[in-house]
C-alpha cells in the first residue's frame, strides 16, 4: 500500500472514530441528554458522574485529533475504555455487543493512528518473519 494510500485510509478510520465517539458518547452526555444518566444509572453509576465522564472523553479525542499529541490521547483512551469494559463485566452486560465494543473502537482508533503517523508505525512495525 502506499504511503498516501495508507494515510487517507488511516484518516478515514480516525475520522469515523472520532464522529462515533463524539456522536454517540460525548455530545449525550455534555448536552445532558436523559439517555446518558439513564444509561450510567443502569450501568451503577451515581448521578454526578455522566458530566465529567463526558468531559474526560472529549478531552481524550481532542488529544488524539492534534498530531503533536495523539499518543496520549489513545493512551488515555485505552484507559476509558478499560474502565468501560470493566463496567459492563460487572454489570453483567452482553460480551459481543458491549463488554468488546471498546476493543471495536480501539482497532479504528489504534489502525487509523497506526496508517496516518509514520512515526507510530516505526514504534510498532508489522513483521513477516
Amino acid at each position: 500500500m502506499s504511503e498516501k494510500t495508507m494515510v487517507w485510509t488511516g484518516r478515514v478510520l480516525s475520522g469515523i472514530f472520532v464522529l462515533f465517539m463524539l456522536g454517540a458518547s460525548v455530545a449525550p452526555k455534555l448536552l445532558g441528554l436523559p439517555v446518558a444518566e439513564e444509561t450510567m444509572k443502569a450501568l451503577g453509576w451515581p448521578a454526578g458522574h455522566v458530566l465529567w465522564i463526558g468531559i474526560f472523553e472529549l478531552v481524550c479525542v481532542l488529544l488524539y485529533v492534534y498530531p503533536r499529541t495523539n499518543l496520549l490521547g489513545a493512551a488515555l483512551t485505552m484507559a476509558l475504555f478499560g474502565g468501560a469494559m470493566a463496567t459492563h463485566i460487572r454489570a453483567g452486560s452482553p460480551l459481543f455487543s458491549h463488554v468488546l465494543f471498546s476493543i471495536y473502537l480501539a482497532l479504528f482508533m489504534w489502525g487509523g493512528l497506526w496508517l496516518r503517523d509514520p512515526k507510530i508505525r516505526a514504534m510498532f512495525p508489522l513483521r513477516r518473519d
